[in-house]
């Protein structure tokens, strides 16, 4: 945004300055044909700014006081374009000319143009939620106000914003809890009572520890409202109401559950990453390891510092320095923003989504609940990464579907859980599933789609979900398999090659050594075969390396990022290369046995 509407949302108020811009701006502009009123130069200062894009969901508007009827109409016709780039949200700056110069309204033209402003809600079926106010010296003697407004469409057949978010942290610093408190509504005892309905094992509640990953899901309306377990009773109540969608990631913390916590990064596609740190402790255990999975991974994340009721000021001070001078050091190279107040996490949602580089900290107690509104209020206004176009470009591609998860449901059959990566999935569609061990692909028919929980007929690309397949074999599949369309005819390897920085290794990295690689949701043992132009790699050293899978062929792309480890080794990389075995060399799977639906 603006430097202008950073220094003012920021609490510095002059309509001229600078300063460190970047608060506000976002991806927004004027819509196609947009713009609000223009006023003139006051005073000899100048307009001079960005000029709003046609992209982006925010938009700048000085004035919306009694439009007419053609006006009125094109200020809606505006609105739908915001949204739909938002997909589903906009958010509109009261008081700003489109170049970003604050000029700010009087009390009476500030209510006039919120009254406009609603009434266009209320055309296109969406609802506004003040954000905040502030006022603004523009050398008059009337106090003048700037306004920001969240405007959320009430979601249509389903089409509710779906944002993903993992879990990480060391073990015991209360993530499970936070989420429990979240997602139940009811604070926690401080013995740990608030996690218990994550828990999905026995020896998970025995042990207050999570080995296996969970998900939990947190709703807001569309005036902003938090809608959880406290007021509705079943996960499909909350997906009614709700209008965006927070799906928790809950994943391990102990480190000998390491290899779920990356499978949990790598293959459920998290559009953003929370790291929870306990303030008593500060950065122990696995916390940096966390970190340094979810900026290899290139996930965005923010952090929460947990249990500040057990600690003094001070002490919480000192975690806070602690996490700052990690952030801020070359390897890292992010800039803190500690989150004070509600206006505080507004700014940082905003500046959060639009610039890789913040990292927006919280101190919460999941016990007292103190500042837990404020990562709700964050939680609230974060924007999704992808506009409305890359979505759409996705769904246009042929139908791919990530198998993470297989279960057998009694009455239902074989059920398989997983992220649409493209495309479009229908109930009643017909698939192919992939490869086998020998590297075949299996004829299947999507019987059912539930989504959150609740029943949905269409899944859209980036969209989670699970899709029953009947009466079909479940010793036929295994995570890492992917459901295709027919006409896609997949390329599957045992051979591939990968740019990799190796991040850690005792001795050195050379040929013959053994590996277990992340790429997606594929996750294998694979063995070096060569090393490009080397002998041996040391810490910290680049190369194209080839692998071989040990046990099977898998599904892969180039480009695709890829993480490996084995003990204390640790590399990340792309694929460049891949020796394939197309599926006509390889046949799709014409016998059908049982289960196994045809066309």
């Amino acid at each position: 945004m603006d430097s202008r509407v950073s220094e003012l949302f920021g609490g510095c108020c002059r309509p001229g300055g600078g300063g460190a811009g970047g608060a506000l701006r976002g991806r927004g502009g004027a819509a196609p044909g947009g713009g609000g009123s223009k006023a003139k130069k006051k005073n000899g200062r100048s307009r001079g700014g960005k000029a709003n894009n046609q992209d982006g969901n925010i938009e700048y508007k000085l004035k919306l006081v009694n439009p007419s009827q053609y006006r009125f109409e094109h200020l809606v016709t505006q609105m739908k374009w915001r949204l739909q780039e938002g997909r589903g949200e906009a958010v509109y700056q009261i008081g700003v000319e489109d170049n970003g110069l604050l000029v700010g309204l009087s009390e009476e033209e500030m209510r006039a143009s919120l009254k406009t402003l609603r009434r266009m809600a209320e055309k296109v079926g969406a609802d506004i939620t003040v954000l905040r106010e502030r006022e603004v010296d523009y050398d008059s003697d009337v106090p003048r106000k700037i306004t920001e407004v969240l405007v959320r469409k009430v979601p249509d057949n389903q089409q509710f914003l779906d944002l993903r978010v993992a879990v990480l942290g060391n073990v015991d610093s209360g993530k499970s809890t936070l989420l429990g408190v979240l997602t139940q509504g009811e604070l926690d005892n401080g013995r740990g009572r608030a996690r218990l309905n994550l828990f999905r094992h026995l020896h998970e509640i025995q042990s207050g520890r999570t080995s296996s990953i969970s998900f939990e899901i947190l709703g807001f309306n569309s005036k902003g409202e938090v809608v959880n377990y406290s007021d509705s009773r079943t996960a499909e109540e909350i997906c009614e109401s709700s209008s965006k969608m927070i799906t928790f990631i809950d994943l391990a913390g102990h480190h000998k559950y390491l290899k779920t916590t990356i499978f949990g990064l790598t293959s459920y596609c998290p559009d953003f990453a929370m790291l929870v740190v306990s303030a008593n402790t500060g950065i122990a255990g696995t916390t940096r390891e966390h970190l340094g999975l979810a900026m290899a991974l290139k996930v965005p994340f923010f952090i929460v510092i947990s249990k500040v009721d057990l600690c003094s000021k001070a002490t919480v001070e000192r975690t806070v320095k602690q996490l700052e001078r990690i952030l801020k050091q070359p390897g890292c190279n992010k800039l803190p923003l500690l989150v004070n107040s509600d206006d505080d996490a507004v700014t940082a949602a905003q500046q959060f989504a639009q610039s890789p580089n913040i990292t927006p900290i919280f101190t919460l107690s999941s016990v007292s609940g103190e500042n837990l509104d404020l990562l709700k209020v964050f939680l609230n206004i974060l924007p999704p990464l992808t506009n409305s176009k890359e979505q759409e470009e996705l769904m246009q591609q042929l139908t791919e579907f990530q198998v993470d998860e297989i279960y057998t449901v009694p009455e239902v059959g074989t059920v398989v859980g997983g992220t649409l990566s493209s495309g479009i999935c229908r109930e009643g569609e017909n698939l192919v599933v992939g490869p086998t061990d020998d590297g075949k692909f299996l004829r299947l028919k999507v019987c059912s789609i539930q989504r959150n929980r609740s029943a949905c007929r269409v899944l859209r690309a980036g969209q989670a979900a699970t899709l029953a397949l009947g009466p079909f074999d479940r010793s036929l599949l295994r995570k890492g398999m992917v459901m295709v369309s027919p006409e896609m005819n997949p390329t599957i390897c045992s051979v591939f090659e990968a740019e990799i920085v190796l991040l850690f290794h005792a001795t050195t990295f050379r040929k013959g050594f053994q590996v277990t690689v992340h790429v997606g949701n594929v996750r294998q043992t694979a063995i070096v075969e060569k090393i490009h132009g080397k002998d041996k790699l040391r810490t910290g050293e680049k190369a194209v390396v080839r692998f071989r899978f040990i046990k099977h062929p898998e599904y892969l792309k180039i480009g695709a990022k890829l993480l490996f480890r084995e003990g204390v080794t640790k590399g990340i990389g792309h694929v460049t290369d891949l020796q394939a075995i197309t599926t006509k060399e390889n046949g799709l799977e014409e016998s059908l046995g049982p289960g196994q639906l045809s066309f």
